[in-house]
């Protein structure tokens, strides 16, 4: 399986930790380590923090937000990474801004025609946070693919229908690896429901997918939890994880909820004997 590590839990982390973890996941075997930019540091200088720990891993922003950089800044810091490691970067882009899709094509046409002098030529992978037929078919024609994240396997595959063969498609799965049931439920219930509360593009995303206002309700209903978190044993995520590849992903990136703040290298250990 081509599997990946998904996470947040380097927000607030010293550099040190995220250092020793990302040595972690390429010693397990992953193939790619994501991490969102929402809180903390600068996701592309952390990106180059965590290839310069790591030997083969593919480090991934999951997302950068468009946002927070210029067009030109993000080109510069893009190609610099691929020139330095190269083919071990993805640039995952994203965020919200007025305008929506016409936003972030305007975005993309600006890294593309920014005047930079380089040595090399090289470029990362380049990916874009997507869910609706839009976004999904701007990912394909005008990057690499796509980078998609709190949906099940039937958003991946309405993900492949719509951009097609080629584009690269990069799922993200939630996984819950614990003893306790009823805790590893309470975990998956947290994590629906930070989402379908706050977000309102996810709760747009599920209503096309034909989860309705009841399954969207006070956090989320069991049906809900259930389609979004693999939580109820190890083999219901792998199967999970297996569902993506066979509806369409190329990849599959993993985000281990764990019961606290702490990086979850325990979860990944599981993880990798699971499914690696």
């Amino acid at each position: 399986m081509t599997v990946g590590i998904w996470t947040f839990a380097f927000d607030g982390k010293e550099i040190g930790a995220l250092r020793t973890a990302a040595r972690e996941v390429e010693s397990l075997g992953f193939t790619a380590l994501w991490f969102g930019e929402y809180r903390g540091r600068e996701a592309l200088t952390q990106a180059a923090l965590l290839l310069e720990a790591t030997t083969t891993l593919t480090v991934a922003t999951g997302i950068a937000r468009f946002s927070e950089r210029s067009a030109a800044a993000a080109e510069a810091a893009g190609r610099t990474l691929a020139e330095a490691y190269p083919g071990r970067f993805t640039l995952g882009l994203g965020g919200h801004r007025p305008g929506g899709g016409s936003a972030m094509q305007d975005y993309l046409d600006a890294m593309d025609a920014a005047d930079l002098d380089f040595a090399s030529a090289s470029r990362p992978r380049r990916l874009l946070a997507a869910l609706g037929p839009k976004m999904l078919k701007l990912a394909a024609t005008q990057t690499g693919g796509a980078h998609t994240y709190f949906v099940p396997p039937e958003h991946t595959a309405f993900a492949r229908e719509t951009m097609g063969p080629d584009a690269y498609l990069a799922a993200e799965q939630a996984v819950v690896l614990g003893p306790d049931p009823l805790r590893a439920r309470q975990i998956a219930r947290e994590h629906v429901a930070s989402y379908v509360r706050l977000a309102a593009h996810q709760r747009a995303n599920l209503r096309r997918l034909g989860y309705t206002e009841e399954d969207l309700a006070d956090g989320g209903s069991d049906r809900l939890v259930d389609a979004i978190v693999a939580y109820r044993s190890e083999q219901e995520v792998a199967d999970r994880i297996r569902a993506h590849l066979d509806a369409g992903a190329d990849h599959v990136c993993v985000q281990v909820l764990g019961d606290g703040p702490e990086i979850p290298v325990d979860g990944w250990r599981r993880l990798a004997a699971l499914v690696l």
